[in-house]
Formats: C-alpha cells, sequence, structure tokens
C-alpha cells in the first residue's frame, strides 16, 4: 500500500500529467500503484467532502479518507472499469464510517443545530395550520430543551437510518444518488428515512413532545 498524502483542506494534489480517466481506470483494476496514486490525486478532496457531510468532523474525515482508499486499494480487482469511480469510492467511504461508528459507539449527532435540520426537513410539509397551536414567541429555555432532546433521539438511532435521514433531510441529496452510493435501492433509502423518522417520533412521544 502506497503512503497516501492529503492536501490541505481537502484540495487536490497537483500531478505532473493528466491520463485519460479510462486509461486509469483499468490500469488501476489491473493492480497498478501508479494508476491508484493518480485516482488518490484526483478523487480524495471528493471523498473527503463526502465524509465530512457524514461524520461532521474534519479531523476524522480527514483519518477516514485515509482509510477509504486503502480501502480502495485493496478492493482493486472487483472494480469494473466501465462503471462509476465517483459513487464506487463513496459507497466504501460511506461503508468507512459506518464501520467507524459502530466500532466506536459514537453518533453521527454531533450537535443539537444538525439533528434538529433533519427532523425540521421533514416538517416542512405537514399541515400548515399545526403551526397555529404553538406559542407565537416560544420560551427559548424550552425551545433548547427541545433541540437537545431531539439530538439526543437522533443519537439513538441504528447508524444505518442517521446516515439515510441526514443525506435524505439535512444535505438534501436525490434518493437516487444516495441509493447509488448506500448500494440500495431508491425504496429501501426512502424506507430508512420514514423508518428514521417514525422512530425519533416515537421517542419524542415518549418523551413528553409533540412532534
Amino acid at each position: 500500500m502506497p503512503v497516501l498524502e492529503l492536501s490541505s483542506l481537502g484540495q487536490p494534489l497537483p500531478e505532473k500529467s493528466l491520463p485519460l480517466q479510462s486509461d486509469i481506470l483499468q490500469q488501476f483494476a489491473r493492480g497498478n500503484i501508479d494508476a491508484f496514486e493518480t485516482l488518490f490525486r484526483r478523487h480524495q478532496a471528493e471523498v473527503y467532502r463526502w465524509i465530512v457531510v457524514i461524520v461532521r468532523d474534519p479531523s476524522l474525515a480527514e483519518d477516514l479518507t485515509v482509510e477509504t482508499f486503502w480501502h480502495i486499494h485493496r478492493a482493486h480487482a472487483r472494480f469494473d472499469p466501465a462503471r462509476s469511480f465517483e459513487a464506487w469510492a463513496r459507497r466504501i467511504a460511506t461503508n468507512a464510517a459506518l464501520d467507524h461508528f459502530k466500532s466506536a459507539s459514537h453518533s453521527f449527532a454531533k450537535n443539537t443545530a444538525w439533528a434538529t435540520q433533519a427532523w425540521d426537513s421533514s416538517r416542512e410539509n405537514t399541515d400548515p395550520l399545526a403551526d397555529l397551536e404553538q406559542p407565537a414567541q416560544p420560551d427559548p429555555a424550552i425551545t433548547q430543551e427541545i433541540r437537545t432532546r431531539t439530538a439526543q433521539a437522533f443519537r439513538a438511532l441504528p447508524p444505518k437510518l442517521q446516515v439515510a435521514a441526514t443525506l435524505a433531510l439535512v444535505e438534501e441529496q436525490p434518493y437516487k444518488e444516495i441509493a447509488a452510493t448506500l448500494g440500495i435501492s431508491t425504496g429501501a433509502v426512502k424506507l430508512r428515512v420514514f423508518r428514521a423518522l417514525r422512530l425519533l417520533r416515537k421517542q419524542l412521544t415518549r418523551q413528553g413532545i409533540k412532534p
């Protein structure tokens, strides 16, 4: 495995030449180290940004970017040069992030703003008359408590549901792209988002918060 050096702030490293992507992919699939390093230089910034979306931690994202390309290097023989390298890399990156959080017992919602954004986004198309039941100027302390509890409930969701809800509701990624990244069907993505919102609603209801 070659030594990988991430450029600063997720910017791609400069290349000495620009060979055709199709040629590089074919060479990479055959195990060519130079081709792999070229792909790393071209795509490490994109992979880094994608992981940041999931983990919300730039430092952790750097570590997981290197880990992702380590997995990519090991899986070169399973890559089909006729398919999209970007989508394949995002899928491996997503799995690396999921594996990290599962093993480390971490969560994806590191702050209340991010978790509650997912919840608030899911409610944008609800009955507008429901807002009439809320106080015109809610108590800031109560609002903060609700946001904190929402974040805690979001953190309790299974990691796969957290990822799907975050990509769909916070990042507003198209379901088709999320499906390609996660390696599942569009229907499965929608189901995960639905399950995430249903579990979140149940948890908040148990705590006396009306979703």
